[in-house]
């Protein structure tokens, strides 16, 4: 039997009369790097929302290490181990890279952020900041502002500040979005990299990250799940193909070429 790490039972969100998420039932495996797929407005997004406590259900539950986590608050969550990353950079911009990885890294004083505290008090997570960005290949970066660094640089220090919650399931939401070629490779395979030891769920439109990286891929249309396999199998799928229609189905048969 599969070792899940997160399960969602018939995962509903209603708005308004429209349901953006309808009875979805998702199983992600420990160790994994499991993809959530499908065109624009198939309710991804909404899912990770929900999955995060961002949005409340109307109904169904949610599992996290078989534990029913659907009443838990976002924070709660978090702490559980579930950290998720968002489509737009969240990081602080005038702040260096190395204070921003410090930012998450301190849960590990208490259970608050310190930000009243001179930056010296925080020097003991120094040494564990620069680790984080040695990790992602920002080690040569610690002194500069995050504003100046290149946009793709800028997704590898959100993910080092994912890390530094020591998460044990990451969501990662459109990783490699707005990217040039040359970004989305490094990006595809850092999350490779920090994968070693986590479990990952992605949201991710580029269907050569998804074919290149994922284990397992779950398809939504509409706000329901469509298919679920591994790329091989979602690919040839009739349904998938026909909710991909014209560019992004040509891409879905290329990526596995």
């Amino acid at each position: 039997m599969a070792d899940l790490i997160l399960e969602t039972r018939n995962l509903t969100k209603e708005f308004k009369g429209f349901t953006a998420v309808n009875n979805v039932n998702l199983k992600v495996e420990r160790g994994h790097i499991h993809a959530l797929i499908g065109p624009n407005g198939a309710g991804k997004t909404t899912c990770f929302n929900l999955l995060t406590k961002f949005l409340t259900p109307t109904s169904g539950q949610i599992f996290f290490n078989g534990k029913d986590i659907t009443g838990a608050r976002p924070a709660q969550i978090a702490r559980m181990g579930v950290i998720r990353s968002f489509q737009i950079s969240a990081v602080f911009p005038h702040m260096s890279v190395l204070e921003n990885v410090r930012i998450g890294l301190q849960r590990q004083l208490g259970t608050s952020f310190h930000f009243w505290q001179s930056s010296a008090s925080l020097e003991r997570l120094d040494e564990r900041a620069l680790q984080l960005l040695a990790e992602v290949g920002l080690e040569g970066f610690a002194t500069t502002m995050t504003a100046d660094l290149p946009y793709g640089r800028k997704r590898a220090l959100e993910i080092a500040t994912t890390l530094a919650m020591e998460p044990e399931l990451m969501l990662l939401d459109e990783p490699t979005q707005g990217m040039g070629h040359e970004d989305v490779h490094r990006v595809t395979e850092l999350i490779k990299k920090v994968s070693a030891g986590r479990t990952i769920l992605m949201v991710e439109h580029n269907m050569n990250v998804v074919s290149g990286i994922c284990d397992r891929i779950s398809v939504l249309q509409r706000g329901a799940l469509l298919a679920e396999g591994s790329y091989a199998e979602v690919s040839r799928n009739p349904q998938v193909m026909e909710a991909y229609m014209g560019t992004s189905a040509t891409e879905l048969q290329g990526a596995q070429g």
